[in-house]
């Protein structure tokens, strides 16, 4: 008789990589139905829930409690499941040869002083202690880390400009500094355009586009979503912007961000303007003054930052400022295949810029799209597990990704979402994007592909047709292959394309055709000064320390750059109280 048994770990901490393989093997042993393993947050509880995973033991777990449940044929192989927990999470990855891990920042400091870099990936709530000592050490930051609260960030980064250092975070997903991706990171060539960018997907999408064009990129600085917010006032974008326009390297500098804030978004264009190059704009959902103003290009997607930036490289290098004309290609829809009654989108991002760029897009085409990051507070979703109508939905954001492996590295929840949409019968159009480089998942096509396949041939056994449409974000380079993520996504029946504009659009057209209902209405202080940040830390070769994710250090190596990981735990067992002490103590 099927049975569910639960193991809480009260207060233990592992590596979300660990953690995703943990759940693997679980679920691969004999007798085994499905598995769990994440952390005790409601909104990993509530994912438990929807794969009838959540049993009255688990729901008393709290956020730092390692939560493991087994679902298996009977009792005595779950109880065997869960006997080898231990063994399995011993069994670490082997990518890194390295002797001897330090325990602390300080240690790892010392075996590597040519390190310029932290990365740190570690629990929210610790994540801020880790970069305030990296600043302490006078190294810059790259902050993966998400649920930092603002007023964190804000004092991180006000700390970071005193000393001249960067702050690329927190939730900064991507960098490039001198050839070096950091975080998911496509492998890009050299070139003369350099970026500065709120976005890691908005980075990584238009400088995979670049690359496609013939373009290069000399460097791409992450600063992390809320950078251009009122309350943090741009610290880091008007620190990578100055360092992008003192580089002799950088010819055209492209600033990307999600909707900033007005008053940041006019002082930093005026920053821009005295930059001394071509800049290109691309602040996502800002209605710019014209499509020019002097040095100042503004583009109106993520591909047409790409085009005017790679349009401006050339011009330079060739002295040649003609224009190139872009037109859209008009789709053959087909809506024979679909079944009457289907007619909703579904998009199931792991990238946070792509999703919101999708929204704004949309709205050429859809009266509402619902989404965890919606446009309008009214078309925000009820639950985010749970689609309605028209539905984008980032997978990446805080609420799936405290205790879980982001998106881009794990495809289960992408995957159990994906079969929940084919299982709606007015679904006609799942959206997908596929973001490669280093650091993400080392072939997501070969776990997406079986997955759209299977959720396509069941409309078909249902009478009806699901359009699948990805986006393949990468290049050439990448470590995954990219002609072999294409072959495979399109082997399982997916339309692919490389441009999230195209993508959404050709979406955006199929079903305004298949469903068009009547529009809904939507409802209706001075810069920080910073100290300019030495620019030998984009000339110098790369080297870091790294605190978290070990994946990260893998890449890293991956690149020839040299790289320590530090065998991390909590401060004080994870005792806040303790933690704050230690902190007061070492101020």
């Amino acid at each position: 008789m099927a049975t569910t048994r639960v193991e809480i770990r009260r207060g233990a901490y592992y590596d979300s990589v660990v953690l995703m393989q943990l759940q693997r093997s679980l679920a691969a042993l004999p007798g085994i139905e499905d598995a769990g393993v994440v952390m005790g947050t409601e909104a990993n509880k509530d994912i438990l829930a929807q794969s009838d995973l959540l049993t009255a033991e688990a729901q008393t777990a709290v956020a730092d409690d390692l939560v493991i449940v087994v679902r298996a044929e009977d009792d005595a192989a779950a109880q065997a499941a869960l006997g080898q927990v231990d063994e399995l999470l011993t069994r670490r990855r082997g990518g890194i040869e390295q002797e001897y891990r330090p325990r602390s920042l300080e240690s790892a400091a010392q075996m590597l002083p040519d390190a310029q870099w932290v990365l740190i990936s570690v629990p929210g709530h610790y994540a801020a202690g880790v970069a305030r000592q990296a600043l302490r050490l006078g190294k810059n930051v790259f902050l993966y880390s998400d649920n930092v609260s603002l007023d964190d960030e804000t004092a991180l980064k006000r700390m970071a400009a005193e000393k001249g250092l960067l702050v690329m975070g927190p939730d900064c997903g991507t960098a490039i500094v001198n050839g070096v991706g950091l975080g998911f990171a496509n492998r890009v060539r050299r070139g003369t355009i350099g970026l500065v960018a709120a976005s890691g997907t908005g980075l990584q999408q238009v400088s995979a586009r670049i690359h496609q064009l013939g373009g290069g990129i000399t460097h791409g600085l992450g600063t992390g979503g809320r950078d251009l917010s009122q309350a943090v006032d741009a610290v880091t974008a008007r620190q990578g912007l100055d360092l992008l326009s003192r580089d002799p390297e950088t010819q055209v500098i492209v600033l990307i961000s999600k909707p900033p804030s007005s008053r940041v978004a006019d002082e930093l264009l005026t920053a821009a303007r005295s930059a001394g190059k071509p800049v290109v704009v691309d602040f996502i959902g800002y209605s710019p003054p014209a499509r020019q103003v002097d040095n100042l290009h503004f583009a109106t997607s993520l591909d047409d930052a790409a085009d005017l930036a790679t349009q401006l490289a050339t011009s330079i290098r060739d002295a040649d400022l003609s224009k190139l004309d872009r037109v859209e290609p008009t789709p053959d829809l087909k809506l024979n295949r679909f079944a009457p009654g289907q007619r909703y989108l579904r998009g199931l991002f792991s990238g946070g810029t792509l999703a919101y760029e999708a929204l704004l897009i949309l709205q050429d085409y859809l009266p509402a799209v619902y989404s965890n990051i919606p446009l309008h507070e009214e078309c925000r979703l009820a639950n985010s597990l749970i689609s309605q109508a028209h539905t984008i939905v980032d997978l990446g954001e805080d609420e799936f990704t405290v205790g879980r492996l982001h998106p881009m590295m794990d495809n289960d929840l992408r995957i159990r979402r994906l079969q929940q949409e084919a299982g709606d019968p007015e679904v006609a159009v799942v959206l997908l994007d596929v973001v490669l480089g280093y650091g993400s998942h080392p072939d997501p096509a070969s776990e997406l592909a079986p997955a759209i396949a299977q959720a396509r041939a069941r409309a078909e056994e249902a009478g009806q047709h699901l359009e699948v449409v990805t986006i393949v974000v990468g290049t050439d380079e990448d470590p995954q292959d990219f002609d072999a993520q294409v072959r495979q996504l399109k082997a399982a029946g997916a339309r692919v394309e490389t441009s999230n504009d195209a993508a959404v659009r050709y979406a955006g057209q199929l079903v305004r055709a298949l469903d068009q209902p009547l529009r809904k209405a939507a409802p209706e202080t001075g810069a920080e000064s910073v100290r300019s940040v030495d620019l030998a830390v984009l000339h110098q070769p790369l080297a870091a320390i790294n605190v978290g994710l070990e994946s990260f250090t893998e890449s890293l190596i991956a690149q020839d750059a040299p790289a320590i990981q530090v065998d991390w735990q909590p401060p004080a067992g994870g005792n806040e109280k303790l933690m704050a002490i230690l902190e007061r103590m070492k101020r």
